[in-house]
């Protein structure tokens, strides 16, 4: 689907003060559309024009397309032991599993910050 924008369009611009004292104003997504000014307002006013040049001619569509569904190689096998009897089991041994390495790091750990405390 493609719509049509409003005539009256809005634009993230960003403004910053140049070494040489003056300031330029770029509007964001457009890196063709930048201008200076002696004053911030200056620099404003002198992009409005530069964006009105180059709207003048063109014009900004939405378009809408249909995102493609990537093949995750993981979605075939997703869930396939959800009715084993066994897999509670299995996923209670997992947790059981790293409740020790947690336990072991933590242990690891506190040695290292009493080592660090003796030097």
């Amino acid at each position: 689907m493609i719509s049509v924008s409003p005539s009256n369009l809005t634009y993230n611009v960003l403004i910053e003060h140049e070494p040489d004292g003056r300031f330029s104003a770029l509007a964001l997504g457009l890196s063709d559309c930048k201008s200076l000014g002696n004053t911030e307002k200056e620099a404003l006013e002198n992009l409005q024009e530069v964006l009105q040049k180059r709207l003048q001619n063109s014009k900004i569509v939405t378009l809408e397309i249909n995102s493609p569904q990537a093949n995750n190689p993981w979605t075939k096998i997703a869930g396939m032991y959800k009715d084993n009897p066994l897999f509670d089991e299995v996923l209670a041994d997992i947790e059981t599993e790293r409740c020790k390495l947690d336990a072991e790091i933590d242990e690891y750990y506190r040695q290292m910050d009493s080592q660090d405390g003796v030097k």
